[in-house]
């Protein structure tokens, strides 16, 4: 089954091998962000649908074959999804353009990195030995810990990064035997209905991959709490979070939680001793702040920068973030699409309006742009807006506004520095950027968060680990540890010359 570009219909609802439409027969418009017209249909599922999905998928695990499928086979599988994936590139980076309302460039990176993931994740397997073997102490005994998948996985995914954060979860999944249930954002669902085609194409088994379209707070919240479910996977907001955690503790259910970040970009003046590092450092700043509008949960939104180069650094970045060119992600030359919603442009105004009234000091946007061709007035654009003389007591310094909205704060010393930038109830991400060796390691070393960057911000890799520290969530995505998220340890212990014990005399 080939991706589909347009309108997926009705049956997006994918169970037991068979694409079915919703048990009301309820349907969600999918809308353009850069317009606000529908421009897709997809299935409005509820808690039957997920009752159904699940079902479906605790037979394929209980009785099918895929959890016993030699691991040669499941990685075949997963680098024909890869080849699947390059096939139909332009179509998928397409499609998560519209859908989320980035740009079609960014749309086709999406694509690559999940390819990557899948061919990540094949290669893993294979390269694994069949068990560790664990020294009892004696020639008369085998030991040995084996890995075995965890069962049914439940998976609810946001609507930044649709197909990717799906990806991470369905690759190490199959990967290591499982089958699952996947709940995309019923905002940006598309891309995520067309991988599962894509699976089913590639010959996966009937009932492995199943998908449930609908609301969070129904199919989402079934999916959490339902006693057929083995592992749930939640990517999104802290609040949700918390409800999927506390759901799934109710049947003692493995969870992994990725919620977010408010991430440190630390400038030294060391970086900007020369024009280039200069230049490189604002570049940058851009990039970490107002890539995908912002809509990224390791964005860069908090810039600490030494208070010896703030001026002429925030100076330069608020004359280019002026100059970004804002648009339909689809126009050529466009930089930045919209925001996904009109509830996320009104989040992002409410940030931006409680920190001018806390004292920021407004440098560049802070509001929507004058509408054009490329900007519909109904879509929901919002101005990359560079926010000065923050401070940590500001909502929109302490909280996720993920929207293009960059914070300013300054500082004097390393220490200070460090401090400002642990200084919050998140550890997704940060970044440092100093000339300084020796200053890059100590800062690094410093971060209470789960990925560093020095003097780079937001690369990431699939065989690196993804998480954070306090409140960005547990668990880690990718690298080794992704993979063991969707697996149990076993120890199997054999007496080979098993004799009477006689402990009891009788």
């Amino acid at each position: 089954m080939a991706a589909r570009a347009e309108r997926p219909g009705p049956q997006s609802i994918h169970a037991g091998g068979e694409w079915l439409d919703a048990a009301s027969g309820a349907t969600r418009d999918i809308l353009d962000p850069a317009d606000a017209k529908p421009f897709a249909v997809v299935a409005e599922g509820d808690e039957r649908d997920a009752d159904l999905a699940v079902a479906a998928a605790r037979q394929a695990f209980d009785e099918g074959t895929w959890p016993r499928t030699p691991v040669a086979e499941r990685a075949a599988l997963l680098r024909r999804v890869a080849g699947l994936l390059v096939r139909d590139r332009e179509e998928l980076g397409l499609l998560e353009s519209r859908d989320a309302g980035k740009t079609v460039e960014e749309g086709r990176v999406d694509i690559d990195c999940v390819a990557d993931a899948f061919r990540y994740f094949a290669d893993l397997v294979v390269a694994e030995g069949a068990g560790r073997v664990v020294d009892a102490g004696s020639d008369e005994i085998h030991s040995v810990v084996v890995h075995e998948p965890v069962g049914v996985c439940a998976m609810i995914t946001p609507w930044n990064y649709p197909l990717l954060q799906a990806s991470w979860k369905i690759a190490p999944a199959l990967a290591a035997g499982n089958t699952f249930v996947i709940k995309p954002s019923e905002i940006t669902p598309l891309t995520t209905v067309a991988l599962i085609g894509l699976l089913v194409e590639a010959g996966l088994p009937a009932g492995v991959a199943n998908i449930v379209t609908g609301p969070g707070h129904s199919v989402g919240a079934r999916l959490a709490e339902h006693p057929g479910v083995d592992l749930v996977s939640f990517t999104g907001g802290l609040l949700s979070g918390t409800k999927v955690a506390q759901a799934a503790a109710l049947t003692v259910k493995k969870a992994a939680l990725e919620l977010g970040g408010k991430n440190p970009n630390v400038v030294f003046a060391d970086a900007c001793a020369t024009e280039e590092g200069f230049d490189t450092a604002v570049d940058q700043a851009l990039n970490a702040a107002f890539i995908h509008s912002g809509q990224v949960c390791s964005a860069g939104g908090r810039l600490i920068v030494e208070e010896s180069v703030r001026e002429r650094f925030v100076a330069e970045l608020a004359r280019r973030a002026q100059r970004i060119r804002l648009g339909r992600g689809t126009e050529e030359g466009v930089e930045c699409g919209p925001l996904v919603s009109e509830q996320q442009r009104a989040r992002t105004e409410a940030y931006v309006a409680s920190a001018l009234a806390e004292g920021a000091v407004l440098r560049a946007g802070g509001k929507r742009p004058e509408p054009s061709a490329e900007r519909p007035a109904t879509g929901w654009f919002y101005e990359p807006t560079v926010l000065d003389e923050c401070h940590r007591g500001m909502k929109a310094v302490r909280e996720e506004v993920f929207g293009p909205v960059l914070t300013v704060e300054t500082f004097r010393t390393e220490d200070e520095a460090v401090t400002l930038a642990n200084d919050t109830e998140y550890g997704l991400a940060g970044a440092v950027w100093t000339a300084d060796a020796g200053r890059a390691r100590r800062v690094a070393g410093r971060l209470r968060h789960g990925t560093v960057w020095i003097n780079d911000f937001h690369p990431y890799l699939p065989q690196a680990e993804w998480g954070g520290f306090g409140k960005s969530g547990v668990g880690r995505e990718l690298g080794p540890a992704g993979l063991a998220e969707y697996r149990e340890s076993k120890h199997v212990y054999q007496n080979l010359a098993p004799r009477p014990v006689r402990w009891f005399a009788g």
